[in-house]
């Protein structure tokens, strides 16, 4: 007599339908902290931690952008403030590009490609799309900064030097409740004309003595970029005081 099979009973596969309704969550980490190498750097990292304005006047290569971009990425994934605002004069060194197809973000993109790498010094490119996507940093020409208040947010403006001293007033009127400035330039950089440099040292003499303002100064010892950079910078330097 023949034994019959006995059917075996399958287990239903169990489908996980939340991955498909709720994300992963993705954590945006360091891939480097922010750590000053200088005497002067601390100092500048130390202001704008007191302070709700910081101006910092310094040298190609002293690390001004650098700091400023990683102090705001410290601040902003440690939730001390829920968003990061870079912005920057559109102003050609010298050569003029003529006109950058695309919109206000696609037209100020090559010019913000020095603040983008240190950026991507600090945080992997991708967590900035995320962070980017996510409306945590946002990118605003100066040009169009005129009736934006921006609260709870770590501002960066970079390349002061080539805004007027009537941008610069606008520029910081923008800042809401909770929020911090940090402006950067060399004064020696310029490319705007003549007739309408110096709103940035300007701004700096007029507001050094408010309470909240901070000054910061990075000099030729404070460069980090190859030493030669230092070495040519005080010979033009000394070459032009005699010219």
């Amino acid at each position: 007599m023949r034994k019959s099979r006995l059917s075996k009973t399958r287990k239903p596969k169990f489908i996980d339908i939340t991955k498909d309704i709720i994300p992963e969550v993705h954590e945006v980490r360091f891939r480097h902290r922010l750590a000053a190498r200088t005497e002067n750097q601390k100092e500048f990292i130390r202001s704008m931690a007191e302070n709700d304005v910081v101006f910092c006047q310094g040298l190609a290569g002293s690390g001004k952008t650098h700091i400023a971009v990683g102090m705001a990425l410290e601040w902003l994934l440690s939730d001390k403030v829920n968003k990061i605002v870079i912005t920057r004069p559109v102003v050609e060194a010298g050569e003029r590009l003529g006109f950058l197809p695309g919109t206000a973000e696609e037209k100020l993109h090559p010019y913000l490609l020095p603040i983008l790498d240190e950026i991507n010094h600090f945080i992997a490119m991708a967590d900035y799309v995320k962070l980017k996507n996510e409306n945590k940093i946002e990118i605003v020409p100066l040009a169009l900064m005129r009736g934006r208040n921006f609260h709870d947010s770590f501002i960066v403006a970079d390349e002061c030097q080539n805004a007027s001293y009537d941008q610069l007033k606008m520029l910081i009127t923008r800042i809401g409740n909770d929020s911090r400035m940090v402006l950067t330039g060399d004064a020696g950089q310029s490319d705007l004309p003549r007739s309408i440099r110096g709103g940035f040292v300007d701004m700096i003499k007029h507001l050094t003595d408010i309470d909240g303002v901070g000054v910061s100064y990075l000099e030729a010892c404070d460069i980090i970029r190859n030493p030669i950079i230092s070495k040519i910078l005080s010979k033009l330097e000394s070459y032009e005081k005699q010219s």
